[in-house]
């Protein structure tokens, strides 16, 4: 009894020598530090994501406003109709862009040497013409009426108007100093606006970027994640079911899985390249067009469905399967009935994720050709048409001022989607997932 307290005593004491305590010490300051380093890692990351949104926010929300100016614009008969027939190939074929431009003439008539008449022009975007036409076409008995109209300027007085350039670095700008002039008095009139640019969502792309919208791309898009979830959803199911609940294992399988693995860390830009070989070269399947290109993605996301199906039906408890074949159920109504509406949550969640990626992803639709210049929206899954991620790596290149901020806010869409994109696979797990 004594020698058992003399050894606990012993033992105790150890633990209060100054040896001890200075193990103590040097271990509690590596627990701080490794804390302090951890707490520094996330504040970095914090810092940076800030700093990336706002550098991109701050960029990208001018191009939501466009700067327009109010103009009244006399609809010369001579100009629009001049046989008087209302042929709808005249109304077309009328030059609208001068209409405007003689309505800007007559606010300055002090202008009149050619090199300054072509600078004033030069502040009207050929988008007012643009919409002079449609106007027509949408009611020709317009023709000899005085409008008031709010038309696009031009983009470098829409970046002056939005306060981009710096008129006192002594700079050389992409506006004159009489532009300047102009632009202030027609201020000083009160007819310069700046409402919300809805044409940044309804217009296809232009080489002026006053006129560049997200249209093409938005439904280029939307066609490539049609097309893959169409392909990519039910193969990647049915393959994962397949190879979780009715393959054999044997070496066959187990290198089945090996693939598909190291599938999901392939580059993206290989299976461009595949597509590119396969779809286009080998089938002929049109080029630049969502079709293909979704099948591209297709590819890229079936590892990542598998994989994350495979996961799910694993998490699936075995008593859910031993009590359906225990009452007598089939491997398929176990399967289907059971354990798949269980698995269904996480199965969802994958494919979703899998889909954010393939629409942020640009290698592969580059190699496929949907970086192509389309000014128009494309009416099928085979026409031309870019996505959002080719569309801003086409803006990104475009050497005008005006296409940085259309940049900016074509990135903020597409980060939008993404967000949303995720804020569903999270509403679908929270929703239909069961605890045991």
């Amino acid at each position: 009894m004594t020698d058992s307290l003399q050894i606990t005593g012993a033992g105790t004491s150890l633990h209060t020598t100054p040896a001890a305590q200075r193990r103590l010490r040097r271990r509690y300051a590596a627990e701080r530090r490794f804390k302090a380093l951890g707490l520094f890692a996330v504040l970095f990351g914090l810092a940076m994501l800030a700093f990336l949104l706002t550098t991109i926010v701050s960029q990208g929300y001018r191009a939501f406003i466009q700067t327009h100016v109010s103009l009244e614009v006399y609809l010369d008969p001579e100009v629009i109709d001049p046989r008087g027939t209302a042929d709808p190939r005249d109304l077309a074929r009328a030059d609208y862009q001068s209409l405007a431009e003689n309505a800007l003439y007559g606010l300055f008539p002090a202008v009149e040497a050619s090199a300054e008449r072509r600078a004033l022009r030069g502040m009207l975007s050929q988008g007012a013409g643009l919409e002079l036409r449609r106007r027509i076409q949408n009611d020709p008995e317009l023709v000899g009426t005085t409008l008031e109209l709010q038309l696009l300027v031009s983009g470098s007085v829409d970046q002056l108007n939005k306060g981009v350039f710096d008129l006192e670095s002594g700079r050389r700008l992409p506006v004159s100093d009489e532009q300047i002039g102009w632009f202030r008095e027609l201020e000083a009139q009160d007819r310069i606006s700046a409402p919300f640019n809805w044409g940044l969502f309804t217009r296809a792309d232009s080489r002026e970027p006053e006129l560049a919208g997200l249209a093409g791309a938005l439904q280029g898009s939307l066609y490539l994640m049609i097309v893959t979830f169409v392909l990519s959803f039910p193969l990647g199911i049915g393959a994962a079911i397949y190879l979780e609940e009715f393959a054999p294992k044997n070496r066959l399988t187990d290198l089945i899985e090996v693939n598909i693995n190291n599938l999901a860390a392939v580059p993206s830009i290989v299976f461009g390249l595949l597509g590119l070989a396969v779809f286009i070269q080998v089938f002929g399947l049109p080029r630049s067009a969502p079709l293909v290109g979704g099948m591209v993605l297709a590819l890229m996301t079936l590892p990542t469905i598998i994989i994350a199906t495979r996961a799910s039906l694993k998490a699936v408890p075995p008593s859910i399967r031993e009590a359906a074949l225990g009452i007598g159920a089939s491997r398929i109504q176990t399967i289907f009935h059971h354990v798949l509406p269980l698995a269904m949550p996480g199965i969802l969640t994958g494919a979703i994720i899998g889909l954010a990626q393939a629409l942020g992803e640009t290698a592969p639709l580059l190699m496929v050709g949907m970086n192509a210049f389309v000014t128009s929206v494309g009416d099928s899954m085979t026409s031309p048409a870019t996505a959002l991620p080719t569309q801003v790596y086409m803006w990104a290149d475009s050497p005008q001022r005006g296409f940085v901020e259309r940049t900016s806010a074509a990135i903020m869409v597409l980060l939008g989607f993404l967000i949303v994109m995720n804020a569903l696979a999270v509403f679908l797990r929270r929703r239909f997932e069961r605890r045991w």
